[in-house]
């Protein structure tokens, strides 16, 4: 029998490394090419390996919880040959889906960082500690049955990698805890800490940096008619990746307000046409993606990153559209080089992208590479917004609900009031490297695209 490594497959742009979440298949168990392997997670993309061939499951070489880096061995693979021959080869393309929710294990009441509210046995694991620190289903379920407390693994000393405790750690320490040698347990108040230590921030050359705020200490009084439920992953690299453009970029946010009359009347009168001609829905997004695009022409500027001192001037217009999981959750795929699109081309990538967001069938490489955000909150009934931008750019621009209002009109015989279609678009920029005229003069320019849309257009 033949082995070969199967290696962790490259996920798409920039993505270096992967968390091993689950293993689908046992060791020793018999595969059949393209069937799944296990499960893991970059950044907001859960993906599943499939095995290269058929064969057996010989040997797992990384746990769940690791934290692998992309081309590094997981596993080893028997295949039908005649020489035992050890080879190195990479999974074929991965299965991807944008998911929420986490590996399938046990509910948990409440995450640990709230202290042990019952009797002391009754043990309550999250995968993480008040420290931050991970924790794999192996060392919680070891420290489950021994009756190990959150605050007594948060005392484990680590020997994995960030200091994580692995299985001999536990074990060791079970061991000691049995003879005596014992780490008291820290009771913990029946609230939540927020005091964690937050996590090093990427940047764009791929270091990392620690927050330039220190997070303030806070304790979160708990009812007892209050639920604790905790963060899924997503949720939380949102979070933290909020935080970290407000502690990177001092925002602005600059509005304007424009008539789009002309245009809700054309896409009224044309978008049954279109629909059965091109067999897509055309919306309102890519219409104002289109005026976006031809602004960033106009204004480059704004389609930029910032590298310490050094300005990163994107000759490729990338857009990112934020787009609501059913989960929830928000997620930005990426139309690339959208300014080599007409209005029918980038009608058929916005539903593309939004339809496999919805069903969690979006690839690594859709959500990378992006150099500038919009996202819809008039889809929400929301009039306008202050969108936090997704670094490392330095722009986004959120885009309000249309409303039919009265407005002032200037003809030929007077000025009249009349009804007429009105939105708020609000332009967050990054004011290191987007002043007030840039990012003021951008949005306005937008808006007198879409107020010049022209009501007679016709479609190639």
């Amino acid at each position: 029998m033949a082995q070969i490594e199967l290696l962790l497959p490259k996920m798409g742009e920039s993505v270096a490394e992967a968390t091993i979440i689950k293993w689908l298949v046992e060791e020793g168990q018999s595969i059949e090419a393209d069937d799944s392997l296990v499960e893991i997670a970059t950044d907001k993309v859960d993906s599943e390996v499939p095995a290269p061939e058929d064969g057996v499951l010989l040997k797992k070489l990384v746990n769940e919880g690791d934290v692998v880096a992309v081309g590094d061995p997981i596993a080893i693979i028997g295949t039908d040959g005649d020489t035992a021959v050890t080879g190195r080869q990479t999974s074929p393309a991965v299965e991807t889906s944008v998911s929420s929710a986490q590996p399938e294990e046990a509910p948990i009441p409440a995450p640990e960082v709230v202290a042990e509210l019952s009797a002391p046995l009754a043990v309550r694991l999250s995968k993480s500690g008040p420290s931050g620190r991970f924790y794999s289903p192996l060392v919680r379920s070891i420290a489950k049955e021994e009756g190990i407390t959150m605050s007594e693994l948060e005392a484990v000393s680590g020997s994995g990698q960030e200091g994580r405790v692995t299985k001999n750690d536990i074990l060791a320490y079970v061991e000691n805890r049995g003879n005596g040698s014992t780490v008291a347990a820290v009771p913990v108040a029946p609230a939540i800490s927020t005091n964690a230590p937050a996590a090093p921030w990427p940047v764009s050359n791929g270091k990392t940096r620690a927050p330039a705020v220190a997070q303030p200490k806070m304790n979160i009084h708990v009812g007892p008619n209050d639920e604790v439920v905790e963060m899924d992953r997503m949720r939380k690299l949102i979070a933290d990746h909020m935080v970290m453009s407000k502690h990177t970029s001092p925002h602005v946010t600059s509005f304007v307000e424009a008539d789009v009359t002309n245009l809700v009347n054309w896409r009224n009168r044309i978008k049954n046409s279109f629909e059965q001609k091109e067999g897509e829905k055309l919306t309102f997004t890519p219409i104002f993606i289109e005026a976006i695009v031809k602004a960033i022409k106009d204004l480059p500027g704004v389609n930029v990153s910032l590298d310490g001192h050094n300005i990163i001037k994107r000759k490729d217009i990338n857009i990112g559209m934020a787009a609501a999981l059913p989960s929830g959750n928000l997620i930005v795929p990426v139309i690339k080089n959208a300014d080599q699109y007409n209005l029918v081309g980038l009608a058929k990538q916005v539903n593309d992208l939004a339809n496999r967001a919805r069903n969690n069938k979006l690839s690594p490489d859709d959500i990378q590479g992006g150099t500038y955000t919009v996202t819809n909150v008039g889809t929400f009934g929301n009039v306008m917004g202050t969108p936090i931008i997704n670094q490392p750019q330095v722009a986004i621009m959120a885009l309000g609900a249309i409303r039919k209002r009265p407005a002032v009109l200037e003809t030929s015989e007077g000025d009249v009031i009349a009804i007429r279609h009105m939105m708020f678009l609000s332009h967050s920029y990054d004011h290191r490297v987007v002043d007030g005229m840039l990012g003021g003069t951008f949005v306005r320019k937008v808006a007198d695209y879409l107020e010049a849309f022209d009501p007679n257009r016709e479609l190639s």
